[in-house]
């Protein structure tokens, strides 16, 4: 399988258990492509919801996947730090398209100060019922959140001071 080499642009789309497109980002610059890591760079892209709803986000961002890991994260750069958004969720596929993964609908939000919350366990809750989400999957989702939480709390990997920094750089070199 070949990935996309540095300076590619791609898509990122998420989908859900039941198959079905969840969310699109258009415009990503990888910045490293492997079968066991991606990251990418974006700014200002265009997001397109399964409804059709489309939108901006509203800063830099580097998104970090990993081929074991079932969670994702974007390090978003603001005024005041770096903020990052993670989603639970299988680990990525590339097929030449796209960038693919399937969004099991937790997500942690963490802070600069790397405080965080969890968040629509809601939705976690009445999608596992809906879509039937195996056991063995509810096992691997709440093993992976628990992962996350520990690399957030040790700031290891996406979440290691200077990370975003070193990759920010690499992203302005394809600007």
């Amino acid at each position: 399988m070949s990935f996309p080499t540095p300076g590619s642009i791609i898509d990122i789309q998420s989908y859900k258990h039941n198959g079905s497109l969840h969310r699109t980002w258009e415009d990503t610059v990888i910045l490293k492509g492997s079968s066991s890591v991606v990251i990418a760079g974006n700014d200002r892209i265009l997001v397109t919801e399964s409804d059709g709803r489309q939108w901006r986000t509203r800063e830099p961002a580097i998104c970090y996947f990993n081929a074991k890991q079932w969670f994702n994260v974007i390090g978003m750069i603001r005024q005041d730090g770096f903020y990052y958004y993670c989603n639970l969720g299988t680990p990525y596929i590339w097929d030449n398209e796209a960038l693919k993964y399937i969004d099991y609908d937790l997500d942690i939000k963490v802070f600069p100060d790397m405080s965080y919350i969890l968040l629509d366990e809601d939705e976690y809750s009445l999608h596992r019922q809906i879509m039937k989400y195996p056991q063995e999957l509810d096992y691997i989702i709440q093993k992976n959140l628990n992962d996350l939480i520990s690399m957030v709390n040790q700031r290891k990997g996406p979440f290691e001071p200077g990370f975003i920094e070193q990759w920010y750089e690499r992203y302005l070199e394809f600007r």
